[in-house]
C-alpha cells in the first residue's frame, strides 16, 4: 500500500522548506520527484536532489520562473521528455508580502496573485496534456488555513490561496473523466525556519488555538501530500485536507 513506484511527480518550490519535505517524501514512497525552483535557487535544489539520492530515492531539478507560463511549460516539457511521462504535480511554490490592505500597494497584491495562484494554473494546465494522454494523474495545491478563515495583513496571500482552493474544485470537475484527481492542502501553523525566529511568547500565543497544543511539521505536510498522490487516494477528488491541528475545524 502507499506505493508510488513507477511514477513521476514534479513539485514546485522544492528548493526549500515544506517544497523539499513533500519531495523527501514522495521519493521515500518511490516516486521519482522533479524538483523545481526558480534558476537562483539551483545550488538548493542540487543539495535537494542530492540529499534524496543518499536515502536511496529517485530525483532530478529542473528551474522554472512561476511568473512566466512558457518557462513553467517548457520545465513540464523537459521533465516528460527525460523521464517518459509526469503523473503527479504538487503546486507548492509560493511567496507572502504582508502588509495592512491600507499599506499594500497594487503591485504587491498582484505579485502574490501571479505566483501563488497563476501559477499554480499555468503549470496545471502545462501537465494537462500528459495526465489526459496517461489517463492517470494526481494534482495536489498547497493551499493554507488563512486561505479558509482569513487573516489580518495578508489579504493578497489569502486570496490566493482561497483561489487555490476554488482552482482545485474546478480542475477536480474538468479532469475526472480521465482518471485525474485534483486536492489541496491547507497547513495551519507550520514550524519552519521563519516561524524558528518568532518570540517563545508568540509561539505560545500560536499553539493556544491549537486543539493538539503544536505547530505542525513540514512531514505533517508532506505525509498528506503523499498519500493524496497515491492509488488509495482515488476515490477522493476536489477535496482540501486541512492539516492545521485542530484550529480550523470547517
Amino acid at each position: 500500500m502507499f506505493s508510488l513506484e513507477g511514477k513521476i511527480a514534479f513539485v514546485t518550490g522544492a528548493s526549500q522548506g515544506i517544497g523539499e519535505i513533500i519531495a523527501l517524501q514522495l521519493a521515500r514512497q518511490g516516486a521519482l520527484v522533479v524538483c523545481a525552483s526558480l534558476p537562483s535557487t539551483e545550488g538548493d535544489l542540487q543539495r535537494v536532489v542530492s540529499g534524496i539520492k543518499a536515502q536511496g530515492g529517485q530525483a532530478d531539478y529542473v528551474t522554472l520562473d512561476m511568473l512566466n507560463a512558457e518557462s513553467i511549460r517548457a520545465a513540464v516539457n523537459t521533465t516528460v521528455e527525460r523521464h517518459g511521462g509526469l503523473h503527479i504535480l504538487v503546486n507548492n511554490a509560493g511567496i507572502t508580502k504582508d502588509k495592512l490592505m491600507i499599506q499594500m500597494k497594487e503591485d504587491e497584491f498582484d505579485l502574490v496573485l501571479d505566483v501563488n495562484l497563476k501559477g499554480a494554473w499555468s503549470a496545471t494546465q502545462a501537465v494537462a496534456k500528459t495526465m489526459m494522454k496517461q489517463r492517470w494523474g494526481r494534482i495536489i495545491n498547497i493551499a493554507s488555513v488563512v486561505g479558509q478563515m482569513g487573516n489580518a495583513g495578508q489579504s493578497n496571500y489569502a486570496t490566493s490561496k482561497a483561489g487555490l482552493i476554488g482552482l482545485t474544485k474546478t480542475v477536480a470537475r474538468e479532469f475526472a473523466s480521465r482518471n485525474i484527481t485534483c486536492n489541496a492542502v491547507a497547513p495551519g501553523y507550520i514550524a519552519t525556519a521563519m516561524t524558528e525566529q518568532l518570540s517563545a511568547a508568540v509561539k505560545a500565543e500560536f499553539n493556544r488555538q491549537i486543539p493538539l497544543g503544536r505547530m505542525g511539521t513540514p512531514e505533517d505536510v508532506g505525509a498528506a501530500v503523499a498519500f493524496l498522490a497515491t492509488d488509495e487516494a482515488s476515490y477522493i477528488t476536489g477535496q482540501t485536507l486541512a492539516v492545521n491541528g485542530g484550529m480550523l475545524m470547517p
